[in-house]
C-alpha cells in the first residue's frame, strides 16, 4: 500500500498588483475548499495589457494535495 497519494490540479490566480499576489490569492482561495495543500508549481505567467500598459497579472499553478485515507 502506498504511503501517500497526491492529486494535482490547476488553478489560475489574478491580481492587479503582481504575480506573487496572484499566486497567493489562488492558493488561499483553493485552501478554503481543499485540505492539506502541499506544493504549488508555477506553470505559466502572463500579463493583461491595455493601451500599452500592464493592467493585470495572471498565474497558472499546479497545486497538489494529499488524499485522505480511511482508518
Amino acid at each position: 500500500m502506498p504511503e501517500s497519494v497526491y492529486r494535482v490540479t490547476e488553478v489560475i490566480g489574478t491580481s492587479t498588483e503582481s504575480w506573487e499576489a496572484a499566486a497567493k490569492g489562488a492558493v488561499e482561495t483553493a485552501a478554503k475548499s481543499v485540505r492539506d495543500l502541499r506544493v504549488a508549481e508555477v506553470l505559466r505567467q502572463d500579463v493583461v495589457i491595455e493601451n500599452g500598459t500592464v493592467k493585470g497579472y495572471r498565474i497558472r499553478l499546479a497545486i497538489s494535495f494529499k488524499y485522505e485515507g480511511r482508518e
